[in-house]
Parts: C-alpha cells; structure tokens; sequence
C-alpha cells in the first residue's frame, strides 16, 4: 500500500479564513528557514495580493529571515482569494538503465562525481571499475521524456548544441551520482537540493540519513565544468518535491518491494495505478526500441 506522506507533519498551514481545514504541511527536520517557508508557500498558493504568515500559537509574523521555522500551526492571511495550486505532480519510477543511450550517461555521471553528491561518499572501489553501491539518478525522469519534449527542457541543457534528433534528456546536466540507498528517496522526492539557497539539502520525510540542512556536493556543480548540473532541473525537482509533500495530505509514496507478492495486483490497486504500470511496461520496453 501506498505510504501517506502527511503523516509525522510537526508543520501545518492553513487559510486563515477556514482555520479548520489544513492547507498542508511538511516534516520539519530543522533546515527550513522562515525565508524558505515563504517560498514555498509562494509555490503552493496562488492569491492576487500578497500573504501574511503568523503563527498561532505566538502570534509571531513570518519574514524572510533565515531564522528557523518553528513547528506549529500557521495562518496565512490575505485580502484576495487563497487558491491552492493544482500545478501536475510527475509520478516517477526508480530510474533505472537499460539501453545504449542510458550506459554513455552513467560512464560520464561516474567521471564527473566520483562520489555521492549527497552524502559526499567517495567511491573508493572506483579505481578497478565498482560502482555497486552507487548510481547514476536522472534529476528529470527519464520515463517522462514525452513530457521533457512537451514541455521543452532541452532548453535548459547547454553540454549538447551540436546534438541533434535527441531530446537530450541523457546530458550529463541532467544526472547525478548518489548511492543505492539514497536514490530511491530522491525519485520519489523524498529528498531534494534548492538551488536558490546555497544548493540546501531538504529532506521532506523523517531525516533518517541526517542529510537534512548539508550542501550539495561542489564536484557536481563546477561553473568551470560545461557538465555541471543544471540549477533550473534542480528548482524544477525542489518544486515537484514541494507539490508532492506538502500540498493537502500530499501525494502517494509508492512501495517497490513486492516479495511474495503479486506486483500487477498491488500496482493495479494503487492511486495512480494505471499510469505506474504504464510507465513500469515503456521503462521495461525502453531497451527494445529506438525511443
């Protein structure tokens, strides 16, 4: 079954005009500042005015300070209309290698990094060719590419002008090295990096890692490097994560261990069922075909 991500929330906001009903919220693990706070609230509402943010429990007025945000119940107030944003969330699987294109992105993820980009673990295997415990993640999910082609974000890629008949989906800017046991957190946007604060690592859920408040690993992000990441896949992954956790009771964490189960019967019965199991059968068949 699904995971609720709402669950645990120590935060929780509200339209001050219907202070019953909760907005949404977000497991606070001591990295989201007051100025952060505002700026996601900024991705998650839509109102014509500006907003005002007070806690209510103190009273206290949220600015755009980097002093912590404390846990509690929040009012937003305003003088127009507060509309939660209905903008898309992109499900996504555990991305996952299985073609030609695929391997040329992970040999260069590998070269660039070297190390986890969000544990800073160097892989010290490296040297005779062992990269077991770590991964090559694609920041926009390679299972969406129809969506990166509708959408446009070749644009955002700059390693790859001379490229053509490509989506360019695979560049280098697109990926990062992360270990095993981080990746999984990351596609299901559990853990994200805002590029707009010092490349912030937040983690949504329980920070079981203590990775919450660290930086981004600066071997993935040299300005010098024509490959480093791209700072606008980074925001488009911290927004999605934004929308997933903390929008209403927030969307499905979705379960990838089916041992001694059926896996069609438990997808079948998920929210979001039917286009899991469509984008799990293109994933599968993505190494058969030229896509």
């Amino acid at each position: 079954m699904p995971i609720d991500r709402s669950l645990g929330r120590n935060v929780q906001f509200y339209d001050a005009t219907s202070p019953g009903d909760a907005l949404g919220g977000l497991i606070q693990n001591g990295s989201v500042t007051e100025a952060n706070f505002l700026e996601m609230l900024g991705i998650l509402l839509i109102t014509e005015t500006s907003i005002r943010v007070q806690e209510r429990g103190t009273g206290h007025i949220i600015t755009s300070t980097n002093n912590q945000l404390g846990l509690g119940e929040y009012d937003v107030y305003c003088d127009s209309p507060i509309i939660v944003n209905n903008e898309p969330w992109v499900q996504r699987l555990i991305s996952f290698n299985v073609s030609g294109r695929e391997d040329v992105f992970k040999i260069g993820i590998h070269a660039r990094d070297g190390r986890c980009v969000i544990s800073s673990v160097v892989n010290r295997a490296a040297y005779r060719g062992e990269w077991t415990r770590f991964e090559a993640a694609h920041i926009f999910p390679l299972e969406k590419e129809d969506l990166w082609r509708e959408w446009g974000f070749s644009r955002w890629i700059t390693d790859m002008d001379d490229a053509t008949g490509v989506t360019k989906i695979n560049s280098l800017q697109n990926g990062m090295l992360i270990r095993r046991d981080i990746h999984n957190s990351f596609d299901q946007y559990l853990i994200s990096i805002n590029p707009d604060d010092n490349y912030k690592i937040v983690s949504f859920s329980d920070d079981l890692a203590e990775f919450d408040g660290r930086v981004l690993d600066p071997v993935c992000r040299d300005p010098n490097n024509p490959h480093s990441v791209s700072d606008e896949l980074l925001r488009w992954h911290f927004r999605q994560s934004v929308l997933a956790n903390m929008r209403g009771a927030g969307e499905p964490i979705f379960e990838h261990d089916f041992t001694g189960e059926d896996m069609i019967k438990v997808i079948s019965g998920e929210r979001h069922g039917k286009e899991r199991l469509e984008m799990e059968v293109a994933a599968r068949l993505r190494g058969f075909v030229n896509v």
